[in-house]
């Protein structure tokens, strides 16, 4: 058989390390890795690392319903030149969010339309939506996900400790993890409300209004609800090295929790909030500077990276009064290079950012370069740069958290099941996304 195509030259990464071998393709699949014949294409990738396509399991691209805050089309091709192929969206802050069939129908229509990479969808947990769990789980959501404190988004309801519960239960029948945004209620809303009450409405008063200790309760309440339930439990945007040892000593005991972080808790800290202000206010907040570096070195312990882009209108990120500001980094172009700036070496990035989320939830032909797994790949220069600005993002709004930033490695190519989608930073060819759904794993 000769193989529709044929990467030659390049540097094979995978999580066990990297090395020069050639891979082929035919009909989007992995079908020769090492040496292999001609192929009816072939690509040289002499000097290039071939990286498998970033899977970015935390986006918000807002479709349908606020699809001017950034959609599917310019998401998924801001995330293809980052060297992604697959994103999972977020319930919210599309309109109306994913709590029903009808709109995991809506939204798969929209992606199916637009988007240029792979895609998995999200489905929502509120007090709002308990009894539509098994029926989104038929739909194909590749999990669920609750807020423990406000979301910003008046039709997704924080949920209370009985729906949380309940939940859990449900979802741990259907074979679906809980991804929770981990922050108490009770102390953010209060510490908020108290702030406000005096007049301190700046960038450190947000910052005091939601510390460390409102995200550790929250995580701890989670994981012991996982426990008693048996539920598989997601703890998303990890901030701190203590909530990352509080999921790793829960799974030590038998608790199925796992948990991520992004780039920009690693990239910055909370001096930078108070220098730059809304571009980089986010919940959690970023964090000091020990923090910042104390969860870097936990990296080990985390099972995966995501962007969690939450892009928002220019008119939303200006205030005077900070705790009204649109709270959302834009990053999803940003991670490979973060993260190679911070030195995280390839074996590890293609571990965190790749075949972690795919063993995470359970997406058995992603995330690996291996034989029968699908063709998602990028071609990257790791002596290259590549500067963030008006002319490279793709993003909908260029004022994102890394304008201006000059981060190592420089992506040439990014293919989607062979296909290419990316050269040399702007898109190809015609929107080919595909919905990817889970294998579900019933306690």
């Amino acid at each position: 058989m000769t193989p529709d195509l044929v990467v030659r030259g390049g540097l094979l990464v995978t999580p066990d390390g990297v090395r020069p071998v050639d891979l082929a393709v035919d009909a989007g699949i992995v079908v020769g890795v090492g040496e292999v014949g001609a192929g009816r294409r072939e690509v040289s990738a002499d000097g290039l690392h071939v990286f498998p396509g970033l899977i970015d399991a935390h986006v918000h691209f807002n479709e349908p319903g606020r699809t001017h805050w950034e959609g599917f089309a310019s998401g998924s091709a801001a995330l293809a030149a980052g060297g992604g192929t697959l994103f999972f969206e977020m319930p919210l802050n599309a309109d109306p969010p994913l709590l029903t069939p009808d709109a995991f129908h809506a939204k798969r229509v929209a992606a199916e339309r637009s988007s240029r990479t792979d895609f998995a969808l999200w489905g929502g947990l509120t007090p709002d939506n308990v009894g539509e769990l098994e029926a989104l789980a038929a739909c194909g959501v590749v999990g669920f996900k609750a807020f423990m404190s406000a979301s910003g988004i008046p039709e997704f309801r924080t949920v209370d400790d009985l729906t949380l519960f309940r939940g859990m239960q449900e979802a741990a029948a259907l074979g679906l993890p809980v991804a929770v945004h981990a922050e108490s209620e009770a102390l953010t809303e209060g510490l908020s409300a108290t702030l406000r009450a005096t007049g301190r409405r700046g960038r450190a008063d947000y910052l005091a209004s939601r510390p460390v200790v409102a995200e550790l309760e929250a995580i701890q309440k989670a994981l012991l609800f996982a426990q008693e339930t048996g539920a598989e439990l997601h703890i998303v945007h990890v901030s701190t090295a203590r909530g990352v040892r509080l999921v790793r000593e829960a799974a030590a005991r038998g608790v199925r929790a796992s948990c991520e972080t992004c780039p920009h808790y690693l990239y910055f800290s909370e001096d930078d909030l108070l220098r730059e202000g809304a571009a980089l206010k986010c919940a959690p907040p970023l964090r000091s500077e020990s923090e910042r570096l104390a969860l870097l070195g936990a990296l080990p312990d985390l099972d995966l990276i995501a962007s969690d882009h939450s892009p928002a209108p220019p008119e939303l990120k200006t205030s005077a009064d900070f705790f009204e500001v649109w709270g959302g980094v834009s990053g999803v172009q940003a991670t490979l290079g973060v993260l190679l700036g911070l030195g995280v070496s390839p074996e590890h990035v293609a571990a965190l950012s790749a075949e972690g989320p795919a063993r995470r939830f359970g997406l058995t032909e992603k995330g690996r370069l291996g034989l029968g797994y699908d063709a998602d790949f990028s071609l990257v220069d790791l002596g290259g740069t590549t500067t963030l600005d008006e002319k490279t993002l793709l993003t909908r709004f260029k004022d994102g958290a890394y304008r201006g930033k000059t981060l190592p490695g420089r992506v040439h190519a990014t293919y989607l099941r062979g296909r290419q989608i990316i050269a040399a930073g702007a898109p190809v060819g015609s929107p080919s996304g595909r919905l990817v759904t889970p294998e579900r794993r019933p306690v």
